[in-house]
């Protein structure tokens, strides 16, 4: 059975992004970049892959990719309808029309159907590439959560999980620092 890996990036706090849906303001640091891109090549937006030597980089964990409406937007914004076109796409939201990328499956109801569905077929690892309304609905189905942990507190912002409360218990499995002051921190299910 695949797995379903809520990776993504937050700060001290507990936050994905600003209030309005900022993330520029979470650095790229060069010593977790260069990391993620040996391990994770296939997180890297495909617009970014060439640049940085990328092109031809195998995905190595993942294949399929799950964002909601507001993690999907900003690269739409950008004119890439298709942020992840080395990966199967899917889009989880009611509002937006299916005719904005051919490559892209879009969701317009019942999350945890689709991923239990998507988890039962043959492939490598499922990506939740964000956010956090998507990740509340989805939590009971998430195997392993891998933060790229920034040392930043923004004090308000999108949440990693923006649901109902509901808690459920992760234990840490890995951590691992960088001189940027980053870490990866990995949490499995209790």
């Amino acid at each position: 059975m695949r797995e379903l890996t809520y990776y993504i990036g937050a700060t001290i706090d507990g936050y994905i992004a600003g209030p309005a849906g900022e993330y520029d303001l979470l650095p790229v640091e060069p010593d977790i970049s260069t990391y993620i891109n040996r391990i994770r090549p296939e997180t890297i937006p495909t617009a970014f892959r060439e640049p940085l030597g990328l092109a031809d980089a195998p995905n190595l964990e993942f294949d399929t990719v799950l964002m909601g409406r507001g993690t999907y937007l900003p690269g739409l914004e950008t004119g890439a309808p298709s942020p992840y076109s080395h990966l199967k796409q899917y889009v989880f939201s009611a509002s937006l029309d299916p005719a904005l990328a051919p490559d892209v499956t879009f969701v317009a109801s019942d999350a945890l159907k689709v991923v239990r569905e998507l988890k039962e077929q043959e492939g490598q690892g499922i990506w939740l590439c964000g956010g956090g309304k998507l990740a509340a609905s989805l939590v009971e189905e998430i195997d392993t959560i891998v933060l790229k942990r920034y040392p930043l507190v923004l004090g308000g912002g999108l949440p990693l999980f923006d649901g109902p409360y509901a808690p459920r218990r992760f234990d840490p499995v890995a951590k691992q620092s960088f001189a940027s002051g980053m870490s990866i921190e990995t949490y499995r299910p209790r």
